[in-house]
């Protein structure tokens, strides 16, 4: 899944499948992992990180997903690096440069049973998200379905599910980022946050490239 087909009069349309976890520590460092196992790259992962003093940081896995990635969000600095993630079980486990990472995740809560009744055909419509955009905009931490990126891009999210984050332990830079911690102040990459309390979303997003 990858690019969708033009149509006469719109601008292309790249289609990303795959999981966002949304985590915040202690040392005020928040985290947004990107896993993503379609994408027009092929399979890649990514992490943002806002830093308690607010420097944003993109760690890419290479100089195109990091244009790309840099160019639809919004960075002070960007690394390209190798991004690993491996998954056993409940357990993910993150090495990005010199970020290490590893959270569990917990039972799955009516939102996310809700949501993976969802069929994949209808989460991957732009529609859908537009329609889930009005309850997420109730909601106090600034997470948004639907929104204007960078460069005269536009972003849709099609949630498919939702688990809760449990335990978390983290290094940056040689630095213990604390224990798990809500994800505050919310993150300021793009048109919207990840949830206040961390979780792991499965998404299918939809990126209409600029003019």
């Amino acid at each position: 899944m990858s690019r969708t087909r033009g149509t006469p009069g719109r601008r292309p349309r790249l289609r990303f499948d795959g999981w966002i976890a949304g985590i915040g520590t202690s040392s005020g460092t928040r985290l947004v992992l990107g896993h993503w196992q379609r994408s027009p790259f092929g399979p890649f992962s990514d992490v943002m990180i806002e830093r308690a003093d607010g420097e944003r940081l993109l760690l890419a896995p290479s100089h195109r997903t990091a244009d790309f990635v840099g160019g639809t969000y919004t960075f002070d600095t960007v690394r390209v690096v190798p991004v690993d993630v491996s998954v056993a079980d409940d357990t993910w486990t993150v090495t990005a440069g010199p970020l290490d990472v590893r959270f569990t995740t917990g039972r799955r809560g009516v939102p996310g049973l809700m949501l993976r009744a969802v069929p994949e055909a209808l989460a991957a419509r732009p529609a859908w998200a537009a329609l889930s955009n009005w309850p997420a905009h109730l909601m106090p931490t600034h997470v948004r379905t639907r929104g204007r990126a960078g460069v005269g891009r536009r972003e849709w999210y099609g949630v498919r599910d939702m688990r809760p984050v449990g335990v978390v332990s983290a290094v940056f830079e040689g630095h213990d980022l604390g224990v798990m911690a809500p994800v505050e102040p919310p993150v300021r990459f793009g048109f919207g946050s990840v949830p206040r309390k961390p979780t792991l979303t499965r998404v299918t997003t939809t990126v209409e490239l600029g003019p």
